[in-house]
């Protein structure tokens, strides 16, 4: 049997599903008087794009590009050719470690070297999490 997701359920999801496991996500339905199974909310977390796992030193391309004032496809473009590493989080999100983003923004290729170098400093700094 198929529940639907209330909005304070999904609510909850999207709050905790970069920094708790899938069995801590069900634990804090639980106690707030929610039934539902590990297994519903790896499947939930997967069709909203976030990954199973926590991710605390991740990002999405969109919010590498909120952040870096681009385009969302201009990310997704360089992970899809491979200049920026990432992993499949679904089939239309990627995860980048902040690593491959600071090895891409530190030898970025050739061709978009330019349009690197003109990005703001501070967002850079702020997505590697260095200090100004």
């Amino acid at each position: 049997m198929n529940t639907k997701w209330s909005d304070e359920e999904l609510a909850i999801i999207e709050a905790k599903a970069e920094v708790y496991t899938v069995k801590q996500i069900a634990s804090i339905f639980k106690k707030r008087g929610y039934q539902r199974t590990p297994i519903a909310i790896y499947l939930k977390l997967n069709s909203l794009g976030y990954s199973a796992r926590p991710t605390l030193d991740n990002y999405s391309c969109q919010e590498i590009a909120q952040v870096l004032q681009l385009n969302f496809s201009t990310v997704t473009r360089w992970v899809k050719r491979g200049w920026l590493k990432a992993t499949k989080r679904s089939a239309r999100h990627y995860q980048i470690r902040k690593w491959h983003l600071k090895q891409f923004l530190d030898h970025p290729p050739q061709s978009i070297k330019k349009r690197i170098t003109s990005l703001d400093p501070e967002a850079i700094n702020y997505l590697l999490g260095r200090r100004a």
